[in-house]
């Protein structure tokens, strides 16, 4: 029966849970942006002392793969790896856009009438998206897509879609005419996702390797050359 501490850090909403043989034992999660290196460690301990729980009995850490925020996928995968290595533990690494899908699916009454399609902000008009079933088949991949008025258009044709996720909001305008088309508003990653779906991987035993583990960008990190170092 596994014990799993989870960390979600791929969005401005850090949180932590814990699970117990797939059951929830506890979460937080902290809504202040740009804190996650700061307040990570400190939610963990608080997380653990209000479960009654050490360290020492944690069997895994999962941590959120990406695609997000490649700061805070840093953070949460440095601190997944800190703790894997310190106490010998294996790492689970769980998708993002998975994970979002998953705990919506959870949530919507008659599920298995929708198609989810989490949409993470990547700047200007471009999302992280992928497409699920309610039962969490992968319909799409995770890519990079620069949104117009027809993306999806094949799939809404076929049936209701329904967005959610950070970058959602800038999508709703452009299909506003298009029944099918459903939104979820206030929808951010949550760590209780991410240890949920870590069960059936800790069953399978898909752990990573701790020294050369990265989390899943999917595009390169965007770096500037400082104005100086022209000169």
């Amino acid at each position: 029966m596994p014990l799993i501490l989870a960390l979600e850090t791929s969005s401005p909403v850090c949180s932590v849970a814990l699970t117990h043989d797939g059951a929830l034992l506890a979460a937080t999660e902290l809504r202040l942006e740009k804190s996650h290196s700061s307040h990570l460690t400190v939610l963990i301990e608080q997380l653990l002392s209000n479960a009654g729980v050490a360290l020492e009995q944690v069997s895994a850490v999962a941590v959120s793969d990406g695609p997000g925020s490649y700061t805070g996928l840093r953070i949460g995968a440095a601190a997944a790896k800190g703790l894997c290595y310190a106490l010998s533990l294996p790492l689970v690494a769980v998708g993002t856009l998975p994970a979002l899908a998953h705990q919506v699916a959870q949530q919507v009454p008659r599920a298995a009438r929708y198609r989810f399609c989490p949409l993470l902000d990547a700047r200007r008009m471009e999302v992280y998206a992928a497409l699920y079933s309610a039962d969490g088949q992968e319909l799409q991949a995770p890519a990079p897509v620069i949104l117009d008025a027809d993306s999806w258009a094949a799939e809404l044709d076929l049936g209701p879609v329904l967005f959610f996720g950070s970058g959602a909001a800038k999508f709703q305008p452009l299909v506003a005419d298009k029944p099918n088309a459903e939104f979820l508003t206030n929808v951010h990653p949550s760590a209780i996702a991410v240890a949920q779906l870590a069960e059936a991987a800790y069953a399978r035993q898909a752990f990573k390797d701790v020294a050369y583990y990265e989390p899943f960008y999917l595009k390169e990190v965007y770096t500037t050359t400082p104005n100086k170092a022209l000169l």
